[in-house]
């Protein structure tokens, strides 16, 4: 007798099938509605992939981002607008929802990213946190992930800003299992708060659900996008062109820590 297939299964074996044979990395950026900056961080981004001969698209699915095109669900790489020889962009404000299946996933989306641009070394995931969880999750059945992808926090020197980042680090951690985060914080160069915060961060998020946040960048709003990063980002940048493999064991025991705490803290 042969067993039906569970198509969720099914279609994450696929996925792990589609991208154990591509290069494309999937990069989670946390979008921030408090902050004013989040464009030009989104730009040193790129520029620090592009130094490293990287080829990046940006999804912006944030909630400022503009609407996906009409033929989005038809030929979503007719939708995506080359920015650069390294740059290009996909306005998809409301597109990652399109394709939710009946587990709330929504990693059906990234599938037909990778194939709208296979051209891309990387790809940048801009979106809010619950948006992320539904295309990241690594707690439902059948996760398509070996390793967990490793989100890129945006906040400002501000507190709206960044009590909004720790909730979404929160949220991610204890819905989608994603514990290890990188921080980009807009900031002047002669800010007094930007070293705090960025520690205050970091302590909070061990302290309260068991995360690591492994570095931060800090980006001057002021400055040109178009210049060279600073070394900071330079070192974000690497480690995720390196691979992520070393977080696996740290994941493993945040999300571990997370559970835990998960009872003392909520």
């Amino acid at each position: 007798m042969t067993l039906p297939i569970d198509p969720r299964n099914d279609q994450a074996e696929g996925l792990r099938q589609m991208f154990a044979h591509t290069r494309v990395r999937f990069i989670p950026v946390v979008s921030n509605p408090h902050i004013a900056f989040g464009g030009v961080m989104l730009e040193r981004l790129c520029t620090a992939f592009a130094e490293r001969q990287a080829t990046t698209l940006v999804v912006d699915a944030a909630e400022r981002a503009g609407e996906a095109g009409e033929m989005a669900l038809v030929d979503l790489g007719q939708c995506i607008e080359r920015l650069s020889d390294r740059v290009s962009y996909l306005a998809a404000r409301g597109l990652p929802i399109r394709f939710v299946d009946a587990s709330d996933s929504t990693r059906g989306f990234l599938q037909r990213i990778a194939e709208g641009a296979p051209h891309c070394d990387v790809v940048l995931v801009h979106a809010s946190s619950p948006e992320l969880c539904r295309l990241f999750s690594q707690k439902r059945a059948g996760a398509a992930w070996s390793e967990a992808p490793c989100p890129i926090v945006l906040a400002e020197d501000h507190p709206d800003s960044v009590t909004h980042a720790y909730a979404a680090m929160k949220l991610l951690a204890n819905r989608a299992g994603l514990v290890v985060f990188d921080l980009m914080l807009g900031a002047a160069p002669q800010s007094p708060r930007a070293e705090r915060i960025a520690i205050k961060l970091a302590s909070c998020t061990e302290i309260f659900f068991g995360g690591v946040l492994r570095s931060s960048a800090r980006i001057d709003p002021a400055g040109d996008a178009a210049e060279a990063p600073g070394e900071d980002l330079r070192r974000l940048v690497a480690e995720r062109l390196r691979g992520e493999r070393r977080d696996r064991a740290a994941s493993s025991s945040a999300t571990n820590a997370a559970r835990r705490s998960s009872v003392e803290f909520s």
